[in-house]
């Protein structure tokens, strides 16, 4: 394969955690170029791995020899990044959610198009074998009709996450635009667009900002129906002590899926009479647990392939409308169809 020359734009914990390891895997890619507003954090990357550093993006995008840039950066400035990365003619990675507005999430799916380069939305979650054993069960019928399912992702908060702690642009509606649902939430939905193979077509949510400093929500509940049918719940938290949960239960006509549900078995079918399959697949990411995700390969097998990613602009819209709806449900205090 030939050689992919990257760039990462925003140097903190999702990009020092997650995406430059998980590059640095690959043999075929060279991250040759770091760029944070904070120009200290990009150039110790440079000069520990070798590259460039940056403190502008707009100076890293004017570099012919990048093929393709990682987006980490707050929220708003997605799309923003994203637009300008593909029509310099760079493939994007970009983390979720993946605007702030359904409006620019359609201008960056319409920068894509018009540019014919790659853009994939950093949605993990579908990448753990627990996830992609149970999208292969659901597919196949094993189920058979789904009624209902609950979905959960659940931490005590991103300050020992964050790079910035406690003073993190994860608390800052203004670059954040949301909290909880944008950091967990938007992982649940998709997974649940994922897994049941239909998105949601009603929400009724209850979002509230329980403990952090702030105007970000910390504490989301919604209650989702798909096309079908299925009702069921999604959970996002900043409120979460002492474990995290990042849980899914499915129930069908002819049984149960738990998925990451037991610490030892995350993938468990129990069927209407009871008996049980547990396999011990690959653990799910955790803040103290940083597996590889399968994101960045599959993006670099995507483009190297000529392949569509597997988690596209239209994928990652559909997941922000449903926050989006999620908002308005908690405004206007009723269900919102989406």
């Amino acid at each position: 394969m030939a050689q992919l020359n990257v760039g990462i734009i925003g140097v903190g914990s999702i990009a020092t955690h997650r995406h430059i390891p998980e590059y640095q895997l690959l043999e075929d890619v060279n991250i040759v170029a770091y760029c944070d507003i904070v120009q200290e954090r990009a150039s110790e990357y440079a000069e520990q791995f070798g590259g460039k550093s940056y403190d502008n993006y707009k100076a890293l995008l004017q570099d012919d020899s990048i093929d393709a840039v990682s987006i980490c950066t707050p929220n708003y400035l997605h799309a923003e990044i994203a637009i300008e990365a593909l029509t310099a003619g760079k493939h994007v990675l970009c983390e979720k959610p993946m605007a702030t507005t359904i409006e620019d999430a359609e201008r960056m799916i319409e920068a894509a198009t018009n540019s014919g380069k790659q853009l994939m939305i950093a949605q993990n979650q579908r990448f753990t074998e627990a996830h992609e054993l149970a999208r292969e069960t659901l597919s196949q019928g094993k189920l058979g009709k789904i009624y209902s399912f609950k979905t959960t992702f659940g931490h005590a908060g991103p300050e020992s996450w964050s790079v910035d702690g406690a003073n993190s642009w994860f608390f800052d509606k203004r670059r954040a635009f949301i909290g909880a649902m944008g950091d967990l939430g938007v992982h649940k939905i998709d997974l649940m667009h994922y897994l049941l193979n239909e998105t949601f077509t009603e929400v009724g949510a209850m979002i509230e900002t329980s403990e952090k400093e702030g105007t970000v929500d910390d504490n989301a509940v919604f209650i989702l129906k798909t096309k079908s049918g299925a009702i069921g719940t999604m959970s996002a938290a900043w409120v979460y002590k002492g474990e995290e949960d990042n849980s899914t239960i499915i129930y069908g006509e002819k049984g149960i899926l738990k998925l990451n549900t037991d610490s030892e078995f995350n993938y468990i079918f129990i069927d209407e009479e009871g008996n049980k399959e547990a396999y011990k697949l690959g653990k799910i990411q955790t803040n103290d647990a940083q597996t590889s995700t399968g994101t960045i390969e599959r993006f670099i097998e995507a483009i190297q392939g000529g392949q569509p990613v597997p988690v596209d602009g239209q994928d990652g819209l559909a997941s922000l409308n449903v926050i989006v709806k999620a908002l308005q449900s908690a405004q206007e205090k009723k269900v919102v169809k989406i």
